[in-house]
């Protein structure tokens, strides 16, 4: 497990603006997210277990880079004392890190199962609870958990089950943390064309997955990490200020299970 480390910090002065943190910021939709916030004008925070792979990124956003594994319960702590000790605190959580281990119930080890619970639900937990102290210090603030279409459609267990408890998950949040004026949402895309989805896969494989998900959504096209960048853009603003507790589903109308 890797230590939690700042590796790079070229962040713009306290007083221009709210911080957002993304995790899984390595990746194509957490760089995509975090790309479009800064675009905004928030302050980003790059949290990711790769972090030299934010480096470029961070640099170009003049963002905070943080090296972390979240699948260690310290992680939360100590990214939130890294944000507080040189962004001066959170506005903005973004729990986009995810493990996807794609065993079906008939091959599942249950180590596979608690990595998978570890970062895509344990983390997101924990890192709210850790930032805490900063919305009550700054007034408010929002949280926006990645899920998934599979917590309607069913698939893998391991991943499915962390996408259906990230709902839940949100609806407590938005619950629990109303009272510090801390909306809570949920984006819950479809499949989106990523390394983190194609996952090795050959080519063919990959086509036919799209055209699978292609026929199945109303709209006629696989999502882009783009578009979920746009949801998570408006649900942090406050042109969503009087949403909480909401799943924003971004994926053409697939999640209707039906196609005219």
């Amino acid at each position: 497990m890797k230590p939690t480390r700042l590796l790079a910090n070229s962040l713009a002065p306290q007083a221009a603006g709210p911080v957002a943190l993304v995790t899984g910021a390595a990746g194509a939709m957490g760089a995509a997210i975090a790309t479009r916030l800064a675009q905004d004008g928030l302050r980003v925070v790059l949290v990711d277990i790769e972090g030299d792979q934010c480096l470029a990124l961070g640099a170009q956003l003049r963002a905070l880079v943080i090296e972390a594994d979240l699948s260690r319960v310290e992680s939360a702590g100590e990214i939130m004392q890294l944000v507080e000790a040189h962004a001066g605190g959170v506005d903005h959580v973004v729990n986009n890190a995810g493990l996807n281990r794609p065993q079906s119930i008939f091959e599942l080890k249950p180590q596979d199962w608690d990595a998978v619970m570890a970062v895509n639900l344990r983390a997101p937990v924990l890192l709210c609870q850790a930032a805490i102290p900063s919305w009550e210090k700054r007034g408010g603030g929002s949280v926006v958990n990645i899920g998934s279409r599979v917590w309607l459609s069913g698939a893998i267990p391991a991943y499915t089950a962390s996408k259906a408890g990230i709902v839940g998950l949100t609806r407590s949040m938005a619950v629990e943390l109303g009272k510090l004026n801390v909306r809570a949402n949920a984006v819950a895309p479809s499949y989106v064309d990523t390394p983190f989805t194609r996952m090795n896969r050959p080519a063919e494989e990959i086509e036919q997955r799209q055209q699978r998900v292609i026929g199945m959504t109303p709209l006629g096209r696989v999502g882009t990490a783009e578009d979920i960048a746009n949801a998570v853009a408006f649900l942090v603003s406050s042109n969503a200020g009087f949403v909480t507790g909401e799943v924003l589903h971004v994926c053409g109308g697939a999640q209707l299970a039906a196609r005219s």
